[in-house]
């Protein structure tokens, strides 16, 4: 299923790339042919699209930290080398005290949370 591509400028292009990036989905194509490169090309100027016209904002730092935490099995002690002992996680955890800029650096190395996301305003 071959397309003329082209960029997607309003609703209707999106929704017509959506249309056939989705028979691609079902019907994936064999890398190196002319199909597989439609796919390619279809999906980056979706996500140029999404991105420019649905933007996702940061997540709050807090949510970010507990995300974390349930994807790893971590528990509270499990943060105390970076945030303190564990009445202070709690109060983080529960925003009654702020994020310090060490507990974002350990934080950061810690548990891979990028920075950005942890400097965020909650």
């Amino acid at each position: 299923m071959s397309m003329n591509i082209r960029p997607i400028h309003n609703d209707a292009d999106y929704k017509a790339a959506l249309k056939v990036v989705s028979f691609y989905f079902d019907n994936e194509p064999e890398p190196g042919t002319e199909d597989a490169d439609c796919f390619e090309v279809l999906l980056t100027l979706i996500q140029a699209y999404e991105s420019r016209h649905f933007p996702i904002g940061l997540p709050d730092p807090i949510e970010a930290i507990k995300f974390r935490m349930e994807q790893s099995g971590l528990a509270i002690k499990d943060l105390e080398p970076m945030i303190g002992k564990t009445n202070r996680v709690y109060e983080v955890l529960n925003r009654k005290r702020p994020l310090t800029l060490p507990m974002i650096r350990r934080l950061h190395r810690g548990l891979g949370i990028p920075a950005e996301v942890l400097v965020a305003e909650p």
